[in-house]
């Protein structure tokens, strides 16, 4: 049976979801929902999905919904996946998890005694290039992972904060650039190196943007467990816009993503048997759909269950926190995992 779903918030980025759900068969998209109605309605109507709410708890109370997908202001992310828990749904939410740790933490918690599948769409890990590089990692095929870098050098206009004015406001973000896009590309290489983060340092800073609560421009450190190191920067004020490159150096060899002009990632110096994503799709939005689906349908593993989010949030909760000390910050994960549960 076709996966019944519901949209939570009907921006941009749920638009291309709602594309990629029609385009699967086994996904039936049967409501969605916005805080404004209007928007909601001529989403529902220019998607063709059946009917349209203004109130979430409406649309879990009348749909016979399986799952829901949250594309919803950060700070909405823990209210709204505890009611979707309550009424026994599985959850895809719009990275980061939560606007912090600690709710994150909860989503986690309240998801594992709910017996319900919650997913965070940290989307670059279906990218064929990225996942390629992931799997030669923890596989080995690099030796020891010495450090690894990323960056994001994205471009974005006034328009950003105006049409989603949370996004400007720290707390309802949680941040700027680092949480709300870098992290898509941090997570990619926690996940390679595996571990826990365990110490950070960062810098942030208001360039172009200065009349905003949140950075635009973000450069961090993470400590590893092991002692390997990740180099994290993260721009919303980049011109041209280019796109995101990811490095990660070992004893055995290196690996370097690039996004454009195609996805690709490149060993140098030693061989790597290629892997490919576990699901079929053009776009890694859309294979996260479908995996996601999988997982709830299928019982097949989808890459970021809700604890698999944990990590790169406590990182950049640690870069934050460095930025207004000027030190490094230690990243107590594990004892706050083990406190609440969630190890």
């Amino acid at each position: 049976l076709p996966l019944r779903l519901g949209i939570a918030g009907c921006g941009w980025v749920a638009g291309y979801v709602a594309l990629f759900a029609r385009l699967n068969r086994r996904i039936r998209l049967l409501a969605c929902c916005d805080r404004t109605p209007s928007q909601a309605e001529e989403f529902a109507s220019r998607r063709r999905i059946p009917r349209a709410y203004a109130e979430f708890e409406a649309m879990l109370q009348r749909e016979a919904l399986d799952a829901v997908y949250l594309a919803v202001p950060h700070d909405l992310h823990l209210e709204m996946a505890r009611a979707a828990i309550e009424a026994s749904h599985h959850v895809l939410v719009e990275k980061p998890i939560a606007r912090t740790l600690a709710a994150g933490q909860e989503i986690a918690r309240l998801a594992r005694e709910g017996g319900v599948r919650v997913g965070v769409n940290y989307q670059y890990r279906y990218d064929p290039g990225c996942y390629a590089l992931a799997l030669a990692a923890r596989r080995g095929d690099l030796g020891r992972l010495y450090y690894g870098r990323c960056n994001l050098p994205w471009d974005r206009e006034v328009d950003y904060f105006q049409q989603g004015p949370w996004r400007s406001q720290l707390a309802r973000a949680g941040g700027g650039t680092l949480i709300t896009q870098g992290s898509h590309i941090l997570d990619v290489l926690l996940w390679a190196l595996g571990g826990q983060p365990h110490a950070a340092q960062g810098f942030t800073a208001r360039q172009k943007f200065t009349q905003v609560e949140v950075e635009d421009l973000a450069l961090g450190t993470v400590e590893m467990e092991d002692g390997a190191l990740v180099q994290i920067s993260s721009s919303m004020i980049a011109r041209p816009e280019q796109g995101v490159t990811i490095e990660l150096y070992g004893q055995r060899g290196t690996a370097v993503y690039r996004e454009r002009p195609l996805p690709h990632v490149r060993f140098r110096g030693t061989r790597v048997r290629r892997a490919r994503p576990p699901v079929w799709g053009f776009h890694p939005l859309q294979r996260s759909l479908e995996a996601f689906r999988a997982w709830v349908a299928d019982d097949r593993p989808y890459l970021t269950p809700a604890e698999e989010a944990l990590p790169v949030l406590a990182a950049i909760e640690a870069i934050y926190r460095s930025a207004q000390s000027g030190q490094r910050e230690r990243i107590e994960f594990a004892d706050r995992r083990q406190d609440q549960g969630t190890a």
